[in-house]
């Protein structure tokens, strides 16, 4: 496996540790991957082929093989931006459950993250998707078009 399939490897189980892929936790992957080199630069036939590549590696050797397998590839750096990723996959459709917090704990044994920098990773997902009650006095006006 190469660095490249390892990085998405991990992002992509994280969205199906559960073996279920929801609406939420699938475009989100496919968020960060369109949005992150050298990824955003895939012609849509290779990244078709890479999501074809793990979906299939994750149907023969599952979730937890899958990370064993990518934490090998991964430089120290890229495994914490791995796990960052798959941190924030997992909290983009809503607070931790407590099996998803067991697998992200998991995740960062695997990935050799200490649990402190594991702790410091997850807060900033938690600040960022936080529940805001927002009020405005702007007052919404219908746009005329020229």
């Amino acid at each position: 496996m190469d660095s490249l399939t390892a990085f998405a490897a991990v992002g992509f189980a994280a969205v199906s540790w559960d073996s279920h892929f929801t609406k939420a936790g699938t475009r989100a992957f496919r968020h960060a991957l369109d949005y992150r080199e050298p990824f955003c630069r895939m012609a849509d036939g290779e990244m078709i082929a890479l999501l074809d590549e793990l979906l299939e590696l994750r149907r023969s050797v599952g979730a937890h093989q899958m990370m064993l397998e990518a934490a090998k590839c991964l430089t120290k750096a890229q495994c914490m931006t791995a796990y960052a990723m798959a941190s924030e996959l997992m909290r983009s459709d809503g607070p931790f459950e407590p099996e998803e917090r067991r697998f992200l704990d998991h995740l960062a044994v695997t990935l050799e993250i200490s649990k402190f920098e594991a702790q410091r990773i997850d807060t900033v997902f938690e600040i960022f998707h936080a529940s805001l009650t927002l009020s405005s006095t702007l007052e919404a006006t219908p746009s005329v078009l020229v």
